[in-house]
């Protein structure tokens, strides 16, 4: 590579980079993919794989950019294996050649699994690669979204991928989807991932649209709530310091005081662009359109790219345009108005721009936030996980002595207790 190849200087403020070797390409054919059909925005035929002079320039572009002295490098896809193990040992022989003195650098490897065999898990355990696997819980939900290309269910081959992964000193995210049939099953979910003990987990809800109207794969605002509550409790309840779920960890980081690191989550986003195989740059990996795209690696540099004036403007418009319904809301500190690509919904009283999932998200943290305070004022006084669960529970008992089902329930709703928390006391 040439030495007057744009590097710039470092960015405004860190940033996240997806990188996409293989593009969309992938060896299954899941049914709610948001990436299907990216293709169409090559012309054909088309190679789509990184080439050697991207990724060299990828690496010393974002290595550049970053403040350091840990630099995260995150590889998406598609299905990122499909850029062949030989790719990503480049990846880290280049990174260690331009990292400065004293940096280090991480890497991050979202997959299916299916591919991985003992030399890939040999390769990521020896480079210390953290390892994101999409599995759907229950394997009849897997199987019923997550098909290869033959049409056959994948989640044996996706659940060997974890033990492989596993033998080889690894322990995967487990990352999962929430459709409307995963809503309706959220226990089976839940232990099901739990089961695979890997201690990590994220759920993902499937929003998508079709000429306007959202699909039947969809999950509902009232499902989602649903799911995240009954999952909630059976995580207070039994797993409570055994198992961190993404969502309860960043809620309760915000109530804590701290900041959330889930963009959809944060006040602006615009900090987790794309690099595509091509090296072409787009804003959010769920904007990958000729309209938000922002530039490419080869003619102008990651930093710039990120910090100039569309990018900038894109994650600001999160904030900018949020309806008065949500600035008013008692839950914006956790929520921020969601995710752009799903705030369609109309808001009260009919303004434009609100999150699609919202009555679902704002069931959640009603249910959530008594307990998940006590949980971060029971840590901050020293107390150990199942002392605290203990805890909770004694108070759970106390508040609910002589409460029948019949009676006004003990959260102040004004509904009879079986109408309202009966199922949820301890």
């Amino acid at each position: 590579m040439q030495d007057d190849l744009p590097l710039g200087p470092a960015a405004r403020e860190p940033f996240v980079v997806m990188a996409k070797p293989v593009g969309p390409l992938c060896n299954l054919n899941c049914s709610y993919c948001y990436y299907v059909g990216k293709e169409r925005l090559y012309e054909r035929p088309h190679r789509f794989r990184m080439s050697q002079n991207v990724l060299d320039l990828y690496i010393r572009q974002f290595i550049a950019a970053s403040p350091g002295p840990i630099v995260q490098f995150t590889w998406h896809g598609g299905e990122p294996t499909l850029a062949g193990l030989d790719f990503y040992r480049l990846a880290v022989q280049l990174q260690k050649e331009y990292l400065p003195e004293g940096w280090t650098v991480w890497n991050n490897l979202q997959t299916n699994g299916i591919v991985l065999d003992d030399a890939w898990c040999a390769f990521l355990a020896a480079e210390h690669f953290d390892v994101g696997i999409s599995v759907d819980g229950a394997k009849w939900l897997h199987d019923t979204y997550r098909r290869d290309r033959s049409g056959d269910g994948t989640y044996e081959r996706t659940v060997a991928a974890v033990r492989r992964l596993q033998a080889h000193g690894i322990q995967p995210d487990l990352l999962c989807t929430v459709t409307s049939d995963a809503a309706r099953e959220p226990l089976a979910v839940y232990r099901g991932l739990r089961d695979l003990g890997t201690g990590w987990m994220q759920f993902i809800p499937i929003v998508r649209r079709q000429e306007g109207a959202v699909t039947e794969d969809s999950v509902t605002p009232t499902g989602y709530g649903q799911f995240l509550t009954a999952v909630f409790d059976e995580w207070l309840h039994h797993d409570l310091g055994r198992v961190q779920v993404q969502m309860f960890s960043e809620v309760a980081r915000v109530w804590a005081g701290g900041t959330a690191s889930l963009c959809w989550m944060a006040s602006t986003c615009g900090r987790v662009p794309v690099v595509e195989h091509d090296g072409s740059v787009y804003a959010c990996d769920h904007f990958v359109e000729p309209g938000y795209r922002i530039g490419d690696i080869a003619s102008a540099s990651l930093s710039t790219l990120v910090d100039g004036p569309a990018q900038l403007r894109f994650g600001s418009d999160k904030r900018d345009l949020l309806p008065a319904q949500c600035r008013s809301c008692p839950w914006l500190a956790v929520c921020n108005g969601g995710c752009p690509k799903d705030r369609f919904a109309a808001a009260e009283p009919g303004e434009a721009g609100l999150y699609y999932l919202c009555d679902g998200l704002r069931q959640f943290f009603a249910h959530a936030e008594q307990p998940l305070h006590e949980v971060v004022r029971l840590s901050r006084r020293g107390l150990r996980p199942d002392a605290i669960v203990a805890q909770l529970r004694a108070d759970s008992e106390a508040r609910w002595r002589g409460i029948g089902r019949n009676d006004p329930c003990p959260c102040g709703s004004g509904r009879k207790a079986k109408q309202c928390c009966w199922s949820e006391r301890w």
